[in-house]
């Protein structure tokens, strides 16, 4: 029975997994990062890092060099703590997964909420924390003495940038999730398998159950595609979509790396503005999310395996398509050091 759910949730997911790797591999090839540092820039406001942040394809570990990196082209901690907040909690490929296992009420609040959060956190900071007065450092261009510094650089060909969107959608992207969300299918198929329904149900209700995620959620290290099959186990033992959504937002965007991360870039007071701006608009998002639930009779759509589309030829094949990738990253993982204790 476990083997069975774990399956159906990896079968439900594939198509969705797949289609928002390939649409971050082209944004990835066709959004400059230059763009985004002189968007983020000095000038850069709150707004600007929390919209183009949601989109980006980057999980809670590869976000931290890029916000840094974008700080450190001149970016203020504001727009910084934005960036870093929405992020992580949301972007093309954990949006695809939502619809797949939550349906459209719950991908369509799930970005709302993180623009919203990555706005309040921003906003504080700006409003509230230490003034920024660091000297930001301009690198310069390096200047060649070769004798054809002065020819452009040769311009991929159409064969180069479509190699370079699969490269990193099914490539570099899968290998910072994959993991992740492997253990999270592992445990929402676990919650759906061993936990009897309703056992969460006496604290699935109100700001009481959505401390508690957010006790729980705080030291985990999980990416927002991995934390939605969690958050359908969750929601599948009882807890309202509310606390669900605050799982979604609270668990990606405040690993202990982030902190550790913010702490030493930004400030110990920026840290508790960015914590504290989390937890409360995600609590705020919550109850919201759970008031609208019930004033509009809305209901879940969690696709565990009830409707017989779902392991259509499509899914299915999406399926080994996906878990072929994945087994291909770990095979390319695990390589090197087989060969080093060959050689040795």
């Amino acid at each position: 029975m476990f083997v069975e759910n774990f399956v159906q949730l990896f079968i439900e997911s594939a198509p969705y997994l797949l289609l928002g790797m390939l649409i971050a591999g082209i944004i990835h090839q066709c959004v400059p990062p230059r763009l985004i540092e002189k968007v983020l820039g000095e000038k850069g406001s709150v707004f600007n890092a929390a919209i183009i942040g949601a989109p980006l394809p980057l999980c809670s570990c590869s976000v931290i060099p890029v916000a840094m990196g974008i700080r450190r082209s001149g970016a203020g901690k504001a727009s910084t703590a934005s960036f870093l907040v929405a992020t992580p909690e949301t972007g093309v490929d954990s949006i695809g997964i939502t619809y797949a296992l939550m349906g459209p009420v719950m991908a369509i609040a799930r970005p709302i909420a993180a623009i919203c959060s990555a706005i309040v956190a921003g906003m504080m900071i700006q409003w509230f924390g230490v003034s920024d007065t660091r000297p930001v450092k301009k690198v310069e261009p390096q200047k060649s003495s070769s004798c054809c510094s002065n020819k452009p650089p040769a311009k991929p060909t159409k064969w180069e940038q479509l190699k370079s969107v699969f490269t990193f959608g099914f490539g570099q992207l899968l290998r910072d999730f994959m993991v992740w969300l492997l253990i999270g299918l592992f445990f929402a198929a676990a919650v759906t398998t061993f936990v009897p329904a309703g056992f969460l149900a006496q604290y699935g209700q109100g700001v009481l159950a959505m401390l508690v995620v957010v006790l729980i959620s705080i030291p985990m290290y999980v990416c927002a595609t991995a934390s939605t099959p969690i958050a359908v186990g969750l929601l599948l033992s009882g807890i309202t979509p509310g606390a669900a959504l605050v799982f979604m937002l609270t668990g990606p965007a405040t690993n202990i790396a982030t902190l550790m991360v913010i702490r030493k870039e930004l400030g110990n007071r920026e840290l508790v503005l960015y914590l504290a701006s989390i937890v409360l608009s995600a609590l705020a998002a919550g109850l919201i999310l759970d008031y609208l639930f019930e004033l509009f009779s809305w209901q879940l759509q969690l696709n565990m395996g009830e409707h017989s589309e779902m392991v259509s030829t499509l899914y299915q094949f999406s399926a080994l398509v996906l878990a072929g990738l994945i087994s291909y990253q770990l095979y390319k993982r695990w390589m090197p050091s087989q060969k080093a204790c060959c050689e040795h």
